[in-house]
């Protein structure tokens, strides 16, 4: 599918070449080979966040298509405000929240329930949720709401800054925070109660 008119070789891409620079080219270009770049650069990431939220691989596959799509017409939106892999994380995690939303038809799941006043919930020191075990990580993770698991994926795994998280879901630096508090001690208290050693 690589456009003749221009023909460009994945390996003659500098592998330095940012992900910025490469939307940049595939701007002015339209040559696909760019888009080839960044869809082997993130595929298996975007799958693996598609199959950690949806369960299913089937139904990670359709999403991470899907969302390869939305990135492809969307590139021109692409501002270079954040980084690019916050820009298509953001379009993953909203795809993925929408697909439970819709079977689950439950709108608790919407991501945007973020605290609007400072609640008295104890601090959870970062270090308990990096220590957890991986497979009680992931136990645990399959157990609290969509939207908490989202932000401490976004946090943790992702380590989007505050304000990167903030500008995913329009929300202030402290609404982001309090939202990340609340799911560490969610997410402390389900593992207190599961695992009690």
């Amino acid at each position: 599918m690589i456009n003749l008119l221009f023909p460009l070789l994945t390996k003659d891409v500098p592998k330095t070449m940012s992900d910025e620079d490469i939307v940049q080219e595939y701007l002015r270009t339209q040559n696909v080979a760019y888009f080839d770049i960044l869809y082997k650069r993130y595929s298996g990431k975007i799958f693996a966040k598609c199959i950690s939220l949806l369960k299913f691989e089937g139904e990670a596959e359709d999403a991470m298509q899907e969302i390869f799509m939305k990135i492809l017409l969307n590139m021109a939106k692409f501002s270079g405000k954040s980084r690019f892999s916050t820009w298509i994380y953001s379009i993953t995690y909203n795809y993925c929240i929408d697909i439970i939303r819709r079977k689950k038809k439950d709108p608790s799941l919407l991501v945007d329930n973020f605290a609007t006043s400072h609640d008295t919930i104890d601090d959870v020191d970062d270090a308990f949720l990096l220590e957890v075990n991986i497979k009680r990580l992931k136990i645990i993770l399959d157990e609290i709401p969509v939207s908490d698991k989202t932000i401490l994926l976004m946090k943790y795994q992702d380590e989007m800054s505050i304000k990167e998280i903030g500008t995913v879901f329009n929300k202030s630096e402290s609404a982001v925070k309090m939202k990340i508090k609340r799911a560490k001690h969610k997410f402390r208290s389900i593992y207190q109660e599961m695992y009690k050693d």
